[in-house]
């Protein structure tokens, strides 16, 4: 299994460093992230870098892997693809999938499990600890309601992040799993997050 050049350096540091009998607790207010999150489909697979310093709120990275495919197989190969350049690009702390969404076409769950593997798998092979968030909680940590609309959400993904637009659904999606991935960890009563 590999180790990211981030967390190798990180050791490395952490080495080094003389030990202390009493490590101070971090402080929230300097506290440094790069959190990526991933909201992913076949056709279209959304991701959002941040960066979390203290309290400020930063964008790196956003964007859609687009896949215009019949074969399934080399769309998954793509995104698995284009997600690891991307983390080895950005060097993100942190991965956060979108949780699995339920239909009623089994075709279409089996086909969202796959897209979803190929993104944990691009992630855990770079040695990132990868977590999952239900899309109603993000709609509740970001817009305040588990039933808004993905318009909703974007607007206030654009608003945190002090963008110049309003990023496309999908892009959207993607920096509000990140978003709401820290605000939950940042939280005076966080809940828990499902590691995976």
């Amino acid at each position: 299994m590999g180790i990211s050049l981030q967390a190798y350096e990180q050791m490395n540091r952490r080495l080094a460093s003389p030990r202390q009998e009493q490590p101070s607790p971090p402080d929230p207010e300097r506290e440094t992230s790069v959190i990526l999150g991933v909201d992913p489909s076949l056709r279209s697979t959304g991701y959002g870098v941040i960066r979390a310093e203290g309290k400020g709120l930063h964008l790196i990275e956003a964007g859609t892997i687009e896949c215009k495919r019949r074969i399934r197989s080399r769309c998954l190969g793509r995104i698995s693809e284009v997600l690891s350049e991307i983390i080895h690009r950005t060097l993100p702390d942190i991965c956060v999938v979108e949780g699995l969404v339920f239909s009623r076409n089994a075709h279409t769950s089996l086909t969202m499990g796959e897209v979803r593997g190929a993104c944990i798998a691009a992630a855990s092979h770079a040695g990132l600890p990868v977590y999952e968030i239900s899309p109603r909680k993000v709609k509740k940590a970001i817009a305040g309601h588990g039933g808004v609309r993905k318009l909703a959400v974007a607007r206030m993904v654009e608003l945190l992040l002090s963008l110049d637009r309003t990023p496309p659904p999908d892009e959207g999606d993607a920096l509000a799993l990140a978003l709401t991935y820290r605000l939950e960890t940042r939280s005076r009563a966080p809940h828990r997050l499902e590691r995976i």
